[in-house]
């Protein structure tokens, strides 16, 4: 399963970063209502490089990790969600007022057919909470 949205932000990919790391994702990802850093975190950028880890409560418990991040344009996070894998890209680019974010996610469900056409069902969920979050991501 794949959603990808984007979204132009009315702020720079500096200020936009800011808010990759996995302490804010929790202020504008729907449905996760806290992470706890399971990597040490000596500095602010420990928060965003690869390897750094957390433990995210949402409606279900999971471990996060970054395995990609390029300051200022893209992170990775790879999610371990009980029964699947999701993998979660954010890509930011400059524009002239501002910055575009493009949140892509990947979602592999176990099950065969059936889990295919699981993925099928919850693709529209999937995609209102990535537009909702988006728009909570523009917000702040």
């Amino acid at each position: 399963m794949r959603i990808e949205k984007s979204i132009e932000i009315k702020a720079s990919p500096e200020k936009v970063w800011e808010m990759m790391a996995f302490d804010k994702a929790v202020e504008w990802m729907e449905g996760w209502k806290s992470g706890k850093y399971t990597s040490e975190v000596h500095n602010p950028k420990d928060k965003y490089r690869v390897g750094a880890s957390a433990h995210i409560i949402g409606p279900e418990e999971f471990d996060a990790e970054i395995t990609e991040s390029l300051e200022n344009e893209k992170i990775v996070y790879r999610l371990k969600v009980p029964k699947m894998t999701a993998i979660i890209t954010s890509i930011l680019e400059s524009v002239d007022e501002g910055t575009k974010f493009t949140h892509v996610i990947d979602a592999e469900l176990p099950w065969g057919v059936f889990g295919k056409f699981l993925g099928r069902v919850m693709r529209g969920a999937g995609e209102k909470d990535a537009e909702k979050s988006l728009e909570k991501l523009k917000s702040i």
